[in-house]
């Protein structure tokens, strides 16, 4: 299931993109590219470079609790460089695993290091859904017709929600049974060493203010981003309006079901923005050219990608002696 999973996913994100694109045409998606203009571009380069040196920081900050040393400007080219793979290659992740196994291996200590992101990153999410379940609070019936506009026809049709929930019923169960019979000591193990790692990194008084604040900081400014893209696809509400439908956008694109990012987000805000009266077609503009904005905004880690070096695993050259090609 390991090796089919990630050709699942892209299958299901296709899928969704297909199923918009028969729904709604292409237009939404050819007139939201022709909107994007330099000063979109602009917000998008200098947001995205806030929202990354926010992340960074808060990766110092849990490496750092962890007991590993980590500059900021090290983590803010290794994050841009995470990024920019994140967006380009399907399974949305490779760039984070890239960028915690060549912290580790710096660090001499490769599963603390990737410990360090995944804390980094759930902390992240936690506050996500700390702010996004308060913000659809306020507005409860947003959620509902979000949902009903998915199941009616303006988004994703009910057969490709009914393959999503077999595939992730399918999952659900292998993973169940892999941690079966003596799988289950060794995960018991792992969850004790992760909560003492979380305990250590994120919930230590010196760490977890700084952390919850840039995370706060970092979704603020991905708000600000899909704001920028609400605009520049001709969006006139409100900010007090876009907001919550942009918050559910931001919760579709945690799903572990998108090729980049894409899929989710679209079809999650085509039915959002249909269902509130804003129309369907301005869903899925809004989110194609926060789809672009967003690649443009990690641009930078293309740079990064020439620049950096592989990592070298030579070993520490002795004092008598020094070691070839280190």
């Amino acid at each position: 299931m390991r090796r089919l999973w990630p050709w699942l996913r892209v299958l299901l994100g296709v899928g969704i993109l297909a199923a918009l694109a028969v729904r709604l045409g292409t237009g939404a998606v050819v007139g939201g590219l022709r909107a994007i203009g330099p000063g979109a571009v602009l917000a998008a380069l200098g947001i995205g470079l806030l929202t990354t040196v926010f992340s960074a920081w808060r990766w110092c900050l849990v490496a750092r609790g962890l007991g590993l040393r980590l500059p900021l400007a090290t983590a803010v080219a290794d994050c841009y460089r995470a990024l920019l793979l994140n967006s380009v290659l399907p399974a949305g992740v490779l760039g984070d695993v890239h960028r915690a196994v060549s912290h580790g291996r710096q660090a001499g200590d490769v599963g603390r290091g990737v410990r360090a992101v995944v804390l980094e990153r759930l902390a992240g999410q936690v506050v996500l859904i700390v702010v996004g379940v308060g913000v659809l609070a306020a507005h409860p019936t947003l959620l509902a017709a979000a949902v009903g506009g998915l199941t009616s026809g303006r988004g994703v049709t009910v057969g490709t929600l009914t393959v999503l929930a077999v595939v992730l019923a399918v999952v659900l169960a292998l993973g169940a049974a892999a941690v079966r019979g003596g799988r289950a000591s060794r995960l018991r193990d792992a969850v004790r060493a992760g909560l003492a790692d979380v305990r250590a990194g994120v919930l230590s008084l010196g760490t977890w203010p700084a952390v919850v604040l840039l995370s706060a900081a970092a979704l603020a400014g991905y708000l600000a981003l899909f704001v920028v893209a609400a605009r520049a696809a001709g969006s006139q509400a409100t900010l007090g309006e876009l907001l919550p439908l942009l918050v559910l956008a931001l919760f579709a694109m945690g799903l572990p079901l998108n090729i980049g990012g894409w899929g989710p987000r679209e079809a999650v805000s085509t039915a959002a923005f249909g269902a509130v009266g804003f129309g369907a077609t301005q869903g899925l503009s809004t989110a194609v050219v926060y789809g672009v904005l967003s690649l443009i905004a990690c641009l930078p880690g293309v740079g990064v990608l020439l620049l950096r070096r592989p990592i070298s695993r030579c070993p520490a050259p002795r004092p008598e002696a020094r070691v070839a090609g280190c």
